[in-house]
C-alpha cells in the first residue's frame, strides 16, 4: 500500500506539470509537428493564426521605427540603447514578459509626452495596430519566436492598400514622412510611394542593390517576401488599389 501510494503521488506530481504553460501564451495546436500545405508539401514550424512571432511581426516594426542610423542601431546606440536584435530588445526595451506595462519599450511607445515619446518627433509614432501587435506579443511571453508560413509568399495579388502600405509603415514611413524627410524622400501616402518607385529608389534601396543607400537605414533588411511584393507593385505600374 505504501508504494502504491507513492506510485499515485509521483503520476500527480508529474501529470499536473505536464498541463501547465505559461499564461497569455496560446497552446501550439500542431504540438510542434510538421504540417503541409494545399500542394501537399511539408511546411516545418508553422505559422499559428493567433500567435505573434517576433522575427515576422515584431523586428520590422523596431527596426525600421527604432533601429535605424541616429537612433538605437548598433552604430549609434542612442542614450547608449540599442533595439537591432531580441536580445538586446528585451535587455535595452526592459520587457518583461506577460507585463506591458511594466516594460518601458511598452511604456515608451505609448507615451503621450511628445518628449518622452518613442520615436520622437519628427519621426511618426507607432500606429495603433502596430503598438497592439507589441502589447500581445509581450503578453504571450515576449518570445524570440519564427515560423513559416503555410503558403509560398503569395505576389499574385498585391496591392498597395492591403500590402504596400502596411510593408512601408513598418520598415520606412518613420524616417521618411511630412515631418522628417530623411533624405528628402516621403513613403506615408500613395502618391509619394509611387513616386519613389517610379525613380527606382524604393526597390533599388530595400532590396539593397549596388548603388543606393541600404534601408532601413542602419538597421536590418526586410524581409525577402516584403521585398518581392513591392517589386510586383512596381511591375504592374503602382497601381492605388
Amino acid at each position: 500500500m505504501k508504494l502504491l501510494g507513492i506510485v499515485i503521488g509521483i503520476f500527480f506530481i508529474f501529470g499536473t506539470y505536464s498541463c501547465k504553460h505559461t499564461p497569455g501564451v496560446p497552446i501550439d495546436d500542431n504540438n510542434g509537428q510538421d504540417t503541409t500545405d494545399q500542394t501537399g508539401d511539408t511546411i516545418t514550424n508553422p505559422c499559428l493564426p493567433d500567435v505573434v512571432y517576433f522575427e515576422r511581426d515584431i523586428l520590422p516594426i523596431i527596426s525600421g521605427s527604432c533601429a535605424y542610423s541616429g537612433c538605437h542601431n548598433a552604430g549609434s546606440a542612442a542614450d547608449g540603447i540599442i533595439l537591432d536584435n531580441y536580445n538586446n530588445i528585451i535587455k535595452y526595451g526592459k520587457v518583461r514578459a506577460g507585463k506591458p506595462n511594466d516594460s518601458e519599450l511598452y511604456e515608451v511607445i505609448t507615451e503621450t509626452d511628445s518628449d518622452d515619446v518613442m520615436p520622437p518627433p519628427p519621426a511618426t509614432r507607432l500606429s495603433v495596430d502596430q503598438i497592439k501587435t507589441i502589447e500581445k506579443w509581450i503578453l504571450q511571453g515576449a518570445k524570440n519566436l519564427t515560423c513559416n508560413s503555410t503558403s509560398s509568399c503569395d505576389t499574385t495579388i498585391v496591392t498597395y492598400q492591403n500590402s504596400i502600405k502596411q510593408i512601408l509603415s513598418n520598415g520606412c514611413v518613420s524616417c521618411h514622412n511630412g515631418s522628417n524627410t530623411g533624405g528628402g524622400i516621403r513613403l506615408d501616402s500613395y502618391s509619394s510611394a509611387k513616386a519613389a518607385g517610379q525613380t527606382g529608389s524604393l526597390y533599388g534601396s530595400v532590396s539593397w542593390q549596388s548603388g543606393y543607400i541600404k534601408m532601413p537605414l542602419g538597421g536590418t533588411k526586410i524581409n525577402s517576401c516584403s521585398i518581392k511584393k513591392i517589386k510586383t507593385w512596381i511591375t504592374n505600374g503602382m497601381p492605388e488599389n
